[in-house]
């Protein structure tokens, strides 16, 4: 047992140790519901999706779909940081962290267990033993990389909605004109609820209320959709987006 506690103590397991006690604190207050074991910025929960407010979630000029950052931005969290740099993304950064920590205590521990007593303590001890703490390093990625691959099915990255997912949707004008200035319209979203978004048009053809437009392009600068008249020949025009890019 004291050689074991010597060990653990001892340089390079030490090293790990503190952050070892972190990873298994952090998890004990997440069994008992004081922590959150997705960490901020995921959008990718296992078997709760939050995505934040749906664009087309109430109706009117105050609703999300025409708030100032209701533009598309997608989420800052693991993705495009520095866990997708060294390939160890798609998963919570809480996990991502705990497997490295733990693999390099591991590591540690079973590479100094390995060389304690094969060589006495002086200068090729020492070299022995930083040799164990990159080894510790470089195997915790790489273990932590073949853990992450199964586990990014279970946290899908959901982008939130945004104001682009509207465009190729047809909507109902509800002023009465559309001018290259002024002009609104209600559309549905794919979930059934609807909303008032600012409309423009670029051309002079008459749209005025109850008629029925394309939306073809969203300009974020202005926080407004180009759209365009859209007929049905059966007199009765769908809400949902068309089939296949729209040729205007």
């Amino acid at each position: 047992m004291g050689e074991f506690t010597a060990v653990v103590l001892g340089f390079p397991t030490v090293l790990f140790g503190g952050a070892m006690l972190v990873v298994v604190a952090f998890w004990g207050l997440v069994l008992l519901g004081g922590a959150d074991a997705h960490g901020p910025g995921h959008h990718g929960h296992l078997g709760s999706h939050h995505a934040g407010p749906h664009p087309a979630s109430g109706r009117g000029t105050g609703s999300p779909a025409n708030g100032p950052h209701a533009n598309g931005s997608h989420h800052a969290g693991p993705r495009g940081s520095l866990t997708a740099a060294t390939g160890l993304d798609g998963v919570p950064v809480t996990i991502v962290l705990s497997l490295l920590v733990t693999y390099a205590w591991f590591l540690s521990l079973t590479g100094s267990v390995a060389v304690d007593g094969a060589v006495p303590h002086g200068l090729a001890r020492t070299a022995l033993d930083v040799a164990v703490l990159g080894a510790a390093l470089v195997g915790s990625w790489f273990l932590t990389w073949l853990s992450v691959r199964p586990l990014r099915r279970l946290f899908p990255d959901r982008r939130p909605p945004s104001r682009e997912d509207f465009v190729g949707r047809l909507c109902t004008v509800r002023t009465g004109r559309v001018t290259g200035a002024f002009g609104q319209a209600e559309v549905a979203a794919p979930d059934g609820s609807t909303a008032v978004v600012q409309v423009r048009q670029s051309g002079e053809e008459r749209l005025a209320a109850g008629s029925s437009a394309l939306l073809y392009a969203y300009e974020p600068e202005g926080e407004f959709f180009w759209v365009a008249p859209f007929g049905d020949p059966l007199g009765s025009p769908p809400t949902g987006p068309l089939d296949g890019p729209a040729v205007l």
